[in-house]
């Protein structure tokens, strides 16, 4: 049968990084493609306890359906969490969702329509890239300058465009691993209010700090609802789970609501469940330095390995947090073009390109260091730069 699909269907692009996966997850390919945590670090027993609990107190009900907006003492407890960095709110503006990614989607379909325009960084994240164009939405990167933002160039862009929405990661951003500083989160803060324009706060990596002090989220210096807070247990606890979370003002709660019963009704009571058992009954905190300690080492030893290896052929991001780097080579080298050479000498990276809107940066790529072994990123820099 040929089916006859909706517009929508021409701008759903399959993932570059997911498509990688697939070759470079094979097990003698040293790969630095995924922005996968390290799955010897998940808390196994922890969770395993947690289930075990939670479906051994004999109660029925967590396996029955449940709210929409979430387990209501899970989002007590995310609402505590969020005091802690700064974000006043309670429990009724918190929403759950199966990951962040879903929260990106639902936020999508409540603001844009086909042709609207969303700022946003440039490089930025590929799923929201994907999301937002599923959606038709065109694209517009936030103007910078040699001290970050540019201010003024960003306040005639959204006077001029008048963008729906404004997607950021402020915070070791994926792909580059950079950082927006206070300054610059105020600044976009201040503009996007003035013309009444909500911004997007993804924050997945943002306790995965290695270095220098932690900056408060956007959302903390919001007082009118105009910061829209994306958080997630996929980089804390583990990405199979598939859990993530919005804080809004409760107007927009309420759309979210009706957006999430015709997707998939509610979040999955018993995960909901277990990961409340986890958070109240184990050190999630002890388990987050863990992880930090590790993935420090790790980005200082692939740093290390660029230096010698690569230190008078290419430039670097040197992120205080976060999985990744960014790593430019000189603009003859092409990446794309490059990567098969790569993957046949059984290394992997995913090429720039894919992170920009406008398909800029050939000569671009993104290492992740959180997932491969302080062994393996030795051996697979010096992989990388023989076959370069």
């Amino acid at each position: 049968m040929r089916h006859i699909y909706a517009e929508r269907v021409n701008y759903m692009k399959n993932s570059a990084i997911r498509e990688l996966l697939k070759v470079a997850e094979q097990s003698h390919v040293i790969s630095f493609a995924g922005g996968l945590p390290a799955p010897e670090l998940f808390p196994l027993s922890e969770i395993r306890e947690s289930y075990a609990q939670v479906l051994g107190a004999g109660d029925p009900s967590v396996l029955q359906y449940g709210t929409t907006e979430g387990y209501l003492p899970l989002r007590e407890e995310l609402s505590a969490q969020m005091h802690s960095k700064g974000i006043q709110t309670d429990a009724d503006n918190i929403f759950l969702t199966n990951g962040s990614q879903q929260g990106l989607d639902l936020i999508a379909k409540l603001f844009i329509n086909p042709d609207d325009l969303v700022l946003l960084q440039n490089p930025s994240y590929l799923g929201a890239i994907q999301t937002f164009r599923s959606y038709q939405a065109n694209f517009e990167a936030i103007p910078t300058n040699e001290a970050g933002i540019d201010d003024i160039a960003l306040e005639l862009t959204i006077k001029l465009n008048r963008p729906k929405i404004i997607y950021l990661a402020p915070t070791y951003q994926n792909p580059t691993g950079t950082t927006l500083t206070i300054e610059e989160r105020k600044t976009v803060l201040r503009i996007a209010s003035k013309y009444g324009v909500p911004v997007i706060e993804d924050d997945p990596y943002g306790e995965l700090r290695y270095d220098g002090p932690a900056l408060p989220p956007i959302r903390s210096f919001s007082t009118e609802d105009e910061v829209i807070y994306l958080g997630t247990f996929s980089k804390t606890l583990a990405p199979g789970l598939r859990l993530g979370w919005v804080v809004a003002g409760k107007s927009l709660i309420a759309k979210l609501l009706a957006a999430k019963q015709g997707t998939d009704l509610h979040t999955s009571t018993l995960l909901q469940r277990a990961t409340h058992y986890y958070l109240t009954h184990f050190n999630a905190n002890e388990h987050i330095e863990t992880i930090r300690q590790s993935y420090k080492e790790r980005r200082d030893i692939m740093l290390a390995e660029l230096k010698e290896n690569f230190s008078n052929q290419a430039i670097w991001t040197e992120p205080t947090g976060g999985m990744f780097i960014w790593l430019t080579l000189p603009e003859q080298y092409d990446t794309v073009n490059l990567l098969p050479s790569a993957l046949a000498g059984n290394v992997a990276y995913v090429p720039g390109a894919h992170f920009f809107v406008d398909g800029g940066s050939y000569s671009s790529m993104r290492l992740n260091f959180s997932n491969p072994t302080p062994l393996q990123i030795k051996q697979g820099i010096k992989l990388l730069a023989n076959i370069l």
